[in-house]
């Protein structure tokens, strides 16, 4: 097998030839046909994340270089092991990555995502950055008849962490539109589903005036660039004092000031976005205006089979992706450093 790999921390990946894994027990091995590069696959390629004032949150420790990227997985099942059940030589399906340690009380009640002794793909364990890919045990692997290829990998993490965030907010009411701040990939998903599971059409909020004409152009009710010094004001006459809610796909101290300016009394803003940074807010207006302020982080297996419901009915219009050789990895997350990347990318071995 080859993989794109990381050698050095910060430094180009390269690409590695080894032995192709064969699978044991439980385990799936997966020919990978797709594998979607994320802005999470940034951090970990630096080594650290931006926890501002100066200061880094190093990631390097839990896994062992050379390290494989990738965790928006979709491929064929090449091989299983003897006890590998209900999975069939041939059938292509994408991989769920975000797993635990499936004994623990936050497993047990369907939290993997959120185990504090993971397992995931292309984060402790090797991903989808190769030509092969191990997965422990079929209940992992998700059918996507009716799904473009390429764009199925993509619903692993950036659709995943769309629909979670968008699950947090609870009933919206019809005359309220809820805030997409940051209309990248993750967001213009976050964007499709808020269309699918609110009333009314969302709002959307990015720096970047082509992404928000691509916002307009897939639904969104209206669109605000936060570099306009009259945007906030615009967002409040525009929804009556204040949107309920507001997402923040970017996760900067701008995005995040933004997003806090803007939501109504009693409203709440989620936080998707992983760009980095510090926040700080005078104690009192939390009470005061009764706001909450929340973490999600992608979602559990429920929520992904609830979410590709969704998306194999229809009710997702498709976010652009293009499709990359295996090779391209490191270009790809320089594009992402830049912000230059409309949709997705898929590495495709």
């Amino acid at each position: 097998m080859k993989s794109e790999a990381i050698v050095e921390y910060g430094q180009p990946l390269q690409i590695l030839e080894g032995e192709t894994p064969q699978p044991k027990g439980t385990e799936v091995l997966l020919k990978v046909t797709h594998c979607g590069v994320c802005h999470s696959d940034v951090h970990i390629h630096d080594g650290y994340f931006d926890m501002g004032g100066g200061n880094q949150l190093d990631v390097r420790a839990g896994r062992k270089l050379p390290f494989t990227l990738g965790h928006e997985i979709e491929g064929e099942v090449v091989a299983t092991g003897p006890d590998a059940k209900e999975v069939e030589i041939g059938a292509h399906r994408v991989a769920y990555p975000w797993i635990g340690c499936g004994e623990c009380p936050t497993c047990n009640r369907g939290d993997e995502h959120l185990c504090n002794k993971p397992r995931n793909l292309g984060i402790q364990v090797a991903g989808g950055y190769a030509t092969h890919v191990l997965v422990p045990h079929p209940r992992y692997l998700l059918d996507y008849e009716g799904v473009a290829d390429g764009l199925a990998a993509t619903y692993m993490c950036s659709g995943l962490t769309a629909y979670g965030a968008m699950k947090k907010l609870g009933d919206i009411s019809p005359e309220e539109r809820v805030m997409v701040v940051g209309l990248g990939g993750v967001g213009m998903m976050g964007l499709q589903f808020a269309k699918a599971m609110f009333p009314a059409a969302p709002l959307g909020a990015d720096v970047d005036d082509n992404k928000l004409q691509s916002a307009k152009g897939a639904g969104a009710h209206e669109v605000y660039n936060p570099k306009d010094p009259e945007a906030i004001k615009k967002v409040l006459a525009d929804s009556n004092g204040g949107v309920p809610a507001a997402v923040d796909f970017v996760g900067s101290e701008a995005s995040l000031k933004f997003a806090t300016s803007i939501v109504r009394k009693g409203g709440q803003v989620i936080v998707v976005g992983l760009f980095g940074g510090g926040f700080s807010m005078p104690i009192p207006l939390f009470p005061m205006r009764a706001l909450s302020i929340g973490g999600s982080y992608v979602g559990s297996l429920t929520e992904t089979k609830e979410m590709m419901e969704l998306v194999k009915a229809g009710k997702i219009d498709p976010i652009p992706v293009s499709e990359r050789r295996l090779g391209e990895g490191s270009k790809s997350l320089d594009d992402l450093r830049k912000g230059s990347v409309m949709g997705r990318v898929v590495l495709k071995p």
